[in-house]
């Protein structure tokens, strides 16, 4: 389910009856991409590896670049949960077993109510108590001047030495701190920033590629982009629910701080390789 939404498949962790093992597969879950972050991966895998492709091998290269990016969030799935399961959440696995209810006549009205109520409103009144804000702070840092520099250009120089060290650079680290509500956001909120504007624009991927070159992004600003979008900290949504699910902010802290730990390594491993090299 996380393939669609991390928050669903966080709620879907409901079926394990296991407490320690409900909250390795709610800890593990912001490895498998979510469909906000499966245009950001596409969209770069498109520029950066298929731009020289055309018609159906380009789609047979995009597509088996893809699926490399999704076979590693999986293995860092298994490699996260094993590790979990050997330190914080010891204990014995549990067998699974699913047994079949007895069949019943489906209620139309209650399931579209529970639906509606539990699987709908509830996350997306999650989504705009945190979208909101974060909006309204993202049009502040772009829009607000000190010293004839914006908030946001102050931010990026001062994160930029970290983000050169992970292959990227400080526009980028910003981009994904700023899309904590969305992952859709984040690179738009790079074009936005690139191109010094105060408010969020489209653009054509010719003029994206040709902006993105131009302010120093290589394949392997590419290939760190692609991966960090794979190892992150979770939506703001997907937060909220493992809080809510798992009983307290400590899991969700702790969900936060695993994949973004793991993207860091990668990415300054691939940085600094590629700079050895």
């Amino acid at each position: 389910m996380g393939f669609g939404c991390n928050a669903a498949g966080i709620v879907g962790c409901r079926i394990i009856d296991s407490k320690r093992e409900r909250l390795i597969a709610m800890l593990t879950n912001v490895f498998v991409p979510c469909n906000g972050r499966f245009p950001m991966m596409i969209t770069v895998i498109s520029l950066f590896f298929v731009s020289g492709a055309a018609g159906f091998a380009g789609s047979i290269v995009s597509a088996a670049a893809l699926t490399c990016v999704i076979l590693l969030g999986i293995g860092m799935t298994f490699l996260t949960s094993k590790l979990l399961s050997a330190t914080i959440l010891r204990g014995e696995p549990s067998s699974f077993t699913l047994e079949l209810p007895p069949f019943r006549r489906p209620q139309f009205g209650k399931i579209l109510v529970r639906s509606l109520l539990d699987r709908t409103v509830f996350v997306l009144g999650r989504a705009a108590a945190v979208a909101a804000p974060a909006g309204l702070a993202i049009w502040l840092l772009a829009n607000t001047t000190v010293g004839g520099s914006t908030l946001l250009s102050i931010v990026t120089g001062f994160l930029d030495p970290f983000g050169q060290f992970i292959g990227m650079d400080g526009v980028i680290v910003t981009a994904f701190l700023l899309g904590l509500p969305a992952n859709e956001i984040v690179i738009p909120l790079i074009v936005m920033t690139y191109m010094q504007q105060g408010s969020l624009a489209e653009i054509a991927p010719a003029q994206m590629l040709e902006l993105f070159t131009a302010n120093g992004w290589t394949p392997v600003t590419a290939v760190c982009v692609i991966v960090f979008a794979l190892m992150h900290f979770p939506c703001s949504t997907s937060l909220l629910t493992i809080k809510k699910e798992a009983g307290g902010w400590r899991w969700a802290s702790l969900a936060f701080v695993i994949p973004t730990v793991c993207g860091i390594i990668f990415c300054a491993i691939i940085a600094n390789a590629a700079r050895l090299f």
